[in-house]
């Protein structure tokens, strides 16, 4: 994902870099040549055949805006569900580290720092599964090297992260460093980060019914195809101007759509999970106010994945 700061309206207009327009330029070079098409059979084909007039292309198109409002609504319901729960993460990951920062009692620095690193490990864990890449690379620096090779043996890696957790905490209950409140503080927050682990897999392995999207496709493509022989009988020499701005217009609310859908890809308008793991591991090495605690590296990008850093909740 790319995060820039607000443009001017101006600079707005020719932005680039994050917009679908690269990925439509060869329809949308198309349509121009339908257009052009139209405009010469118009005006050099005896009884021109193919005026399809505008109304047909007016009521269609009402119907066409009205479903691909919904395919938008529908993948930004998608797309914000994603980011709430990475959200969570990081509002019970810091709860966690804060919890075995001030409720333990006579636990070595080195233990707690164990813990906390591994809280941010979980979400690099995390970010690689919703994205099916290899997550051992940032595991190796962030993990000791006994669970390191539990999370190498595991198919779900940030649950075994999460087990061991909720381990650590029990043994610190059984050496008396936790008191019954304490525990139940810590499973409050694990069960939440449970929880977003849950609805981080539903939300990766549930995308939405193909058929209709294959529906929506469909029918935007054909109604730009046909478009500019509505238009020519009324534009004239205009109708690639007017073609092509409905057909920018309508296949670009669908190619925003199919990129959000899945909020965790690797598209440039997907969350920016690096950034969100690197912003919480930097405020859980502050919380610790520790000296000693080294500073994670920086989570390594997928290929192809360009995310600009910023602090976040």
């Amino acid at each position: 994902m790319i995060i820039r700061p607000k443009l001017h309206w101006f600079r707005m207009l020719f932005v680039w870099r994050g917009s679908v327009l690269p990925q439509l330029l060869p329809r949308l070079a198309l349509i121009f040549v339908l257009s052009v098409a139209a405009i010469v059979m118009h005006d050099h084909v005896r009884n021109y055949p193919v005026g399809l007039g505008t109304p047909p292309f007016a009521l269609v198109g009402i119907a066409l805006a009205v479903f691909l409002g919904f395919r938008n609504g529908a993948s930004y319901e998608r797309w914000w569900e994603g980011r709430k729960l990475w959200g969570g993460l990081s509002i019970h990951g810091r709860s966690l580290a804060r919890q075995a920062l001030t409720l333990t009692r006579g636990v070595k620095a080195e233990d707690t720092h164990e813990f906390i690193a591994a809280i941010g490990a979980l979400g690099h864990a995390l970010r690689h599964e919703m994205r099916r890449t290899d997550a051992l690379p940032d595991l190796a620096t962030r993990l000791t090297p006994a669970l390191y090779q539990r999370t190498v043996k595991a198919q779900n890696r940030s649950t075994t992260i999460l087990r061991w957790l909720g381990e650590w905490a029990g043994v610190r209950a059984q050496e008396g460093a936790l008191d019954g409140y304490g525990v139940l503080a810590f499973e409050q927050n694990l069960n939440e980060l449970s929880g977003v682990i849950g609805g981080c897999e539903r939300l990766a392995s549930t995308p939405l019914p193909f058929s209709y999207s294959v529906m929506i496709h469909r029918t935007v493509y054909l109604f730009c195809v046909l478009l500019p022989f509505g238009l020519v009988d009324g534009a004239g020499v205009l109708t690639p101007l007017f073609a092509l701005l409905v057909a920018y217009a309508f296949m670009s609310l669908e190619a925003i759509a199919a990129q959000i859908e899945d909020p965790f890809g690797l598209e440039e308008n997907d969350l920016a999970l690096n950034a969100l793991c690197d912003a919480l591991e930097n405020m859980l090495h502050d919380m610790t106010a520790d000296p000693d605690f080294k500073r994670p590296p920086k989570g390594l990008p997928e290929p192809g994945v360009t995310e600009r850093r910023f602090i976040v909740t």
